[in-house]
Protein backbone atom coordinates (compact mmCIF):
# COMPACT_ATOMS: atom_id res chain seq x y z
CA UNK A 1 0.00 0.00 0.00
CA UNK A 2 1.51 3.67 -0.86
CA UNK A 3 2.48 5.85 1.89
CA UNK A 4 0.08 8.99 2.46
CA UNK A 5 -1.22 11.27 5.04
CA UNK A 6 -4.29 12.55 6.62
CA UNK A 7 -5.87 16.30 7.68
CA UNK A 8 -8.37 16.07 10.30
CA UNK A 9 -10.68 17.88 12.57
CA UNK A 10 -11.64 17.10 15.74
CA UNK A 11 -13.70 18.15 19.33
CA UNK A 12 -15.91 20.56 17.12
CA UNK A 13 -13.51 21.89 15.02
CA UNK A 14 -10.76 23.01 17.93
CA UNK A 15 -8.37 20.33 17.23
CA UNK A 16 -6.29 19.80 13.39
CA UNK A 17 -4.92 16.86 13.11
CA UNK A 18 -2.24 15.67 10.83
CA UNK A 19 -0.90 11.47 10.46
CA UNK A 20 0.90 9.73 8.53
CA UNK A 21 2.15 6.23 7.25
CA UNK A 22 5.97 6.44 5.65
CA UNK A 23 6.55 3.05 5.99
CA UNK A 24 7.33 2.55 2.00
CA UNK A 25 8.99 6.23 2.52
CA UNK A 26 11.59 5.65 5.08
CA UNK A 27 12.49 2.14 3.51
CA UNK A 28 13.18 3.82 0.28
CA UNK A 29 15.43 6.13 2.50
CA UNK A 30 17.20 3.24 4.06
CA UNK A 31 17.83 1.47 0.65
CA UNK A 32 19.31 4.48 -0.41
CA UNK A 33 21.72 5.39 1.99
CA UNK A 34 22.33 1.91 3.50
CA UNK A 35 21.10 3.24 7.10
CA UNK A 36 21.84 1.15 9.70
CA UNK A 37 18.92 1.38 12.46
CA UNK A 38 19.20 3.84 14.67
CA UNK A 39 20.13 6.60 11.72
CA UNK A 40 16.96 4.89 9.82
CA UNK A 41 14.86 5.84 13.02
CA UNK A 42 16.05 8.96 13.60
CA UNK A 43 15.64 9.93 9.54
CA UNK A 44 12.86 8.35 9.57
CA UNK A 45 11.19 10.38 11.91
CA UNK A 46 12.41 13.74 10.66
CA UNK A 47 11.08 12.83 7.17
CA UNK A 48 7.57 11.58 8.20
CA UNK A 49 6.76 15.17 10.15
CA UNK A 50 8.56 16.91 7.08
CA UNK A 51 5.70 15.34 5.24
CA UNK A 52 2.71 16.40 7.39
CA UNK A 53 4.68 19.76 7.02
CA UNK A 54 4.94 20.18 3.69
CA UNK A 55 1.00 19.23 3.40
CA UNK A 56 0.41 22.83 5.78
CA UNK A 57 1.99 24.91 3.12
CA UNK A 58 -0.12 26.55 1.05
CA UNK A 59 1.10 26.52 -2.49
CA UNK A 60 3.73 24.15 -4.98
CA UNK A 61 5.82 27.42 -5.03
CA UNK A 62 6.52 26.49 -1.50
CA UNK A 63 8.76 24.67 0.03
CA UNK A 64 10.54 24.16 3.49
CA UNK A 65 13.86 22.71 4.85
CA UNK A 66 14.37 20.87 8.37
CA UNK A 67 18.30 20.73 9.78
CA UNK A 68 18.54 19.11 12.96
CA UNK A 69 22.02 18.80 14.98
CA UNK A 70 22.24 17.86 18.54
CA UNK A 71 25.92 17.59 18.82
CA UNK A 72 25.80 13.65 18.86
CA UNK A 73 27.76 11.09 16.73
CA UNK A 74 24.66 10.90 13.77
CA UNK A 75 25.44 14.47 13.09
CA UNK A 76 23.08 16.91 11.14
CA UNK A 77 19.92 15.40 9.95
CA UNK A 78 18.71 18.17 6.64
CA UNK A 79 14.90 17.17 5.22
CA UNK A 80 13.02 19.19 2.78
CA UNK A 81 9.58 19.33 2.08
CA UNK A 82 7.00 20.31 -0.61
CA UNK A 83 3.67 20.85 -0.76
CA UNK A 84 2.29 17.48 -2.66
CA UNK A 85 3.83 14.91 0.00
CA UNK A 86 7.51 14.32 -1.58
CA UNK A 87 10.44 14.57 0.75
CA UNK A 88 14.07 13.93 0.09
CA UNK A 89 17.13 13.47 3.26
CA UNK A 90 20.12 12.63 4.69
CA UNK A 91 21.89 11.88 7.56
CA UNK A 92 25.49 13.07 8.13
CA UNK A 93 26.41 9.37 9.87
CA UNK A 94 24.01 6.68 8.46
CA UNK A 95 26.24 4.19 9.82
CA UNK A 96 24.46 4.11 13.80
CA UNK A 97 23.18 1.39 15.82
CA UNK A 98 22.61 2.34 19.84
CA UNK A 99 20.22 1.17 21.84
CA UNK A 100 18.72 1.79 25.68
CA UNK A 101 19.97 -0.75 28.02
CA UNK A 102 16.77 -0.71 30.02
CA UNK A 103 14.67 -0.71 27.17
CA UNK A 104 16.39 -2.32 24.03
CA UNK A 105 14.51 0.23 21.79
CA UNK A 106 16.62 2.39 19.53
CA UNK A 107 18.54 4.98 21.09
CA UNK A 108 17.51 7.74 19.11
CA UNK A 109 18.36 10.64 21.82
CA UNK A 110 21.47 9.28 21.97
CA UNK A 111 21.91 9.42 18.67
CA UNK A 112 20.96 12.71 17.98
CA UNK A 113 22.32 14.53 21.14
CA UNK A 114 20.21 17.64 22.45
CA UNK A 115 23.16 19.86 22.88
CA UNK A 116 22.31 21.43 19.84
CA UNK A 117 18.93 22.69 17.61
CA UNK A 118 16.07 22.45 15.32
CA UNK A 119 16.03 24.73 12.89
CA UNK A 120 12.85 25.35 10.06
CA UNK A 121 13.36 27.25 7.16
CA UNK A 122 10.38 28.11 4.74
CA UNK A 123 10.71 29.23 1.53
CA UNK A 124 7.44 31.24 0.92
CA UNK A 125 8.14 32.15 -2.26
CA UNK A 126 8.69 35.76 -0.77
CA UNK A 127 11.33 38.00 -1.24
CA UNK A 128 13.30 36.89 2.28
CA UNK A 129 12.72 33.47 3.46
CA UNK A 130 11.49 32.83 6.67
CA UNK A 131 13.11 30.77 10.03
CA UNK A 132 12.39 29.58 13.05
CA UNK A 133 15.16 27.66 15.16
CA UNK A 134 14.37 26.40 18.68
CA UNK A 135 17.17 24.11 21.40
CA UNK A 136 16.66 20.57 21.09
CA UNK A 137 14.68 19.27 24.15
CA UNK A 138 15.81 15.39 23.90
CA UNK A 139 16.87 14.35 20.48
CA UNK A 140 13.81 12.02 20.06
CA UNK A 141 12.62 14.31 17.37
CA UNK A 142 8.74 14.03 18.46
CA UNK A 143 9.30 16.03 21.70
CA UNK A 144 11.60 18.67 19.40
CA UNK A 145 8.85 19.10 17.21
CA UNK A 146 6.62 19.62 19.52
CA UNK A 147 8.52 22.30 21.56
CA UNK A 148 9.13 23.95 17.91
CA UNK A 149 5.27 23.97 16.77
CA UNK A 150 4.30 25.58 20.59
CA UNK A 151 7.37 27.89 20.53
CA UNK A 152 8.61 28.82 17.11
CA UNK A 153 4.91 28.88 15.22
CA UNK A 154 2.81 29.59 18.42
CA UNK A 155 0.35 26.56 17.78
CA UNK A 156 0.40 24.34 20.86
CA UNK A 157 1.06 20.90 19.59
CA UNK A 158 2.13 17.14 20.65
CA UNK A 159 3.84 14.89 17.78
CA UNK A 160 4.09 11.56 17.41
CA UNK A 161 6.59 9.61 15.39
CA UNK A 162 7.77 6.10 15.05
CA UNK A 163 9.95 3.48 12.99
CA UNK A 164 10.25 -0.26 13.72
CA UNK A 165 13.21 -1.46 12.47
CA UNK A 166 13.52 -5.20 11.41
CA UNK A 167 16.69 -7.45 12.50
CA UNK A 168 17.59 -7.50 8.77
CA UNK A 169 17.51 -3.46 8.82
CA UNK A 170 14.21 -3.44 6.72
CA UNK A 171 11.65 -0.99 7.83
CA UNK A 172 8.60 -2.92 9.09
CA UNK A 173 6.47 0.24 10.19
CA UNK A 174 6.85 4.25 10.27
CA UNK A 175 4.80 7.15 11.23
CA UNK A 176 3.47 10.06 12.10
CA UNK A 177 0.49 12.26 14.11
CA UNK A 178 0.64 15.59 14.29
CA UNK A 179 -2.29 17.21 16.99
CA UNK A 180 -2.69 21.07 17.51
CA UNK A 181 -5.32 22.97 18.83
CA UNK A 182 -6.68 26.11 17.40
CA UNK A 183 -6.85 29.74 18.87
CA UNK A 184 -10.97 29.06 19.61
CA UNK A 185 -9.50 25.73 21.73
CA UNK A 186 -11.07 25.62 24.94
CA UNK A 187 -10.34 23.98 28.25
CA UNK A 188 -12.16 20.36 27.97
CA UNK A 189 -10.35 20.12 24.39
CA UNK A 190 -7.20 20.35 25.86
CA UNK A 191 -7.77 17.65 28.74
CA UNK A 192 -9.58 15.53 25.85
CA UNK A 193 -6.14 15.86 23.80
CA UNK A 194 -3.92 15.17 26.86
CA UNK A 195 -5.96 12.30 27.94
CA UNK A 196 -5.68 10.47 24.16
CA UNK A 197 -2.43 11.46 23.98
CA UNK A 198 -1.53 9.74 27.65
CA UNK A 199 -3.03 6.62 26.36
CA UNK A 200 -2.13 6.30 23.10
CA UNK A 201 0.09 3.57 21.90
CA UNK A 202 3.04 4.29 19.57
CA UNK A 203 2.08 5.25 16.53
CA UNK A 204 4.04 2.94 14.48
CA UNK A 205 2.75 0.35 16.34
CA UNK A 206 -0.66 1.08 15.59
CA UNK A 207 0.91 1.44 12.06
CA UNK A 208 2.58 -2.27 11.86
CA UNK A 209 -0.82 -4.02 13.57
CA UNK A 210 -2.47 -2.92 9.98
CA UNK A 211 -4.61 -0.10 11.14
CA UNK A 212 -5.59 2.30 8.17
CA UNK A 213 -4.96 5.97 8.88
CA UNK A 214 -8.51 6.73 8.99
CA UNK A 215 -9.22 3.71 11.63
CA UNK A 216 -6.56 5.03 13.66
CA UNK A 217 -8.03 8.79 13.64
CA UNK A 218 -11.55 7.35 14.42
CA UNK A 219 -11.02 5.13 17.45
CA UNK A 220 -8.85 8.21 19.00
CA UNK A 221 -11.12 10.84 18.00
CA UNK A 222 -15.12 10.11 17.97
CA UNK A 223 -15.77 13.25 15.82
CA UNK A 224 -13.32 12.81 13.38
CA UNK A 225 -13.71 14.92 10.33
CA UNK A 226 -11.23 14.49 7.16
CA UNK A 227 -10.90 17.44 5.48
CA UNK A 228 -8.51 15.85 3.00
CA UNK A 229 -5.72 12.87 2.04
CA UNK A 230 -2.59 12.98 -0.35
CA UNK A 231 -0.22 10.22 -0.91
CA UNK A 232 3.27 10.99 0.54
CA UNK A 233 6.92 9.92 -0.84
CA UNK A 234 10.81 10.13 -0.69
CA UNK A 235 11.28 11.44 -4.00
CA UNK A 236 14.19 13.85 -5.32
CA UNK A 237 14.32 16.56 -7.99
CA UNK A 238 18.18 16.14 -9.13
CA UNK A 239 19.13 15.17 -12.45
CA UNK A 240 21.89 15.25 -15.05
CA UNK A 241 21.69 18.89 -15.87
CA UNK A 242 21.90 20.14 -12.09
CA UNK A 243 24.76 17.80 -11.98
CA UNK A 244 26.16 19.29 -14.87
CA UNK A 245 25.39 23.06 -12.94
CA UNK A 246 27.94 21.71 -10.32
CA UNK A 247 30.08 21.41 -12.29
CA UNK A 248 30.15 24.99 -14.29
CA UNK A 249 30.91 26.27 -10.70
CA UNK A 250 33.67 24.72 -10.09
CA UNK A 251 37.22 26.05 -11.17
CA UNK A 252 39.11 25.91 -15.05
CA UNK A 253 42.15 23.93 -13.13
CA UNK A 254 39.31 21.70 -11.48
CA UNK A 255 37.86 20.96 -14.38
CA UNK A 256 40.82 20.51 -16.50
CA UNK A 257 41.69 17.80 -13.99
CA UNK A 258 38.61 15.94 -14.42
CA UNK A 259 39.43 15.86 -18.17
CA UNK A 260 42.98 15.28 -18.56
CA UNK A 261 44.14 13.07 -15.14
CA UNK A 262 40.75 11.41 -14.07
CA UNK A 263 39.26 10.80 -17.59
CA UNK A 264 35.86 11.38 -16.15
CA UNK A 265 33.91 11.69 -13.19
CA UNK A 266 30.93 11.11 -10.80
CA UNK A 267 29.15 12.64 -8.75
CA UNK A 268 26.69 12.14 -6.01
CA UNK A 269 23.28 13.48 -4.78
CA UNK A 270 23.78 14.53 -1.07
CA UNK A 271 19.98 14.07 -1.06
CA UNK A 272 18.94 10.71 -2.47
CA UNK A 273 22.47 8.98 -2.93
CA UNK A 274 21.70 8.49 -6.81
CA UNK A 275 24.71 8.68 -8.72
CA UNK A 276 25.92 10.33 -12.27
CA UNK A 277 28.58 9.39 -14.16
CA UNK A 278 30.06 12.11 -17.09
CA UNK A 279 32.73 10.62 -19.37
CA UNK A 280 35.59 12.15 -20.69
CA UNK A 281 33.94 13.32 -23.84
CA UNK A 282 31.17 14.60 -22.23
CA UNK A 283 33.52 16.79 -19.98
CA UNK A 284 34.79 18.28 -23.03
CA UNK A 285 31.77 19.07 -24.70
CA UNK A 286 30.64 21.11 -21.45
CA UNK A 287 34.11 22.80 -21.40
CA UNK A 288 33.70 24.12 -24.69
CA UNK A 289 30.55 25.56 -24.04
CA UNK A 290 31.25 27.00 -21.52
CA UNK A 291 34.44 28.66 -23.59
CA UNK A 292 32.09 29.59 -25.47
CA UNK A 293 29.42 31.20 -23.83
CA UNK A 294 30.49 32.23 -20.45
CA UNK A 295 33.10 34.95 -21.55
Amino acid sequence: MKDYLIKALACNEHVRIYICSSTALVEEARKRFDLWPTSAAALGRTLSVGSMMGSMLKSDKEQLTIRINGGGPIGTILVDAYSDGHVRGFVSEPHIMLQYNDTGKLAVGTAVGKEGYLEVIKDLNMKENWSGTVALQSGEIGDDFAYYFTASEQTPSAVSVGVLVNPDNAIQAAGGMIIQMMPDAEEEDIVKVENIIAHMEPISKLINEGESLEDILTSLFDDATILSSQEIAFRCHCDRATMKRVLVTLSKEERKKLIEEDHGCEITCNFCNEKYYFNEQELRDLEGFIERYAR
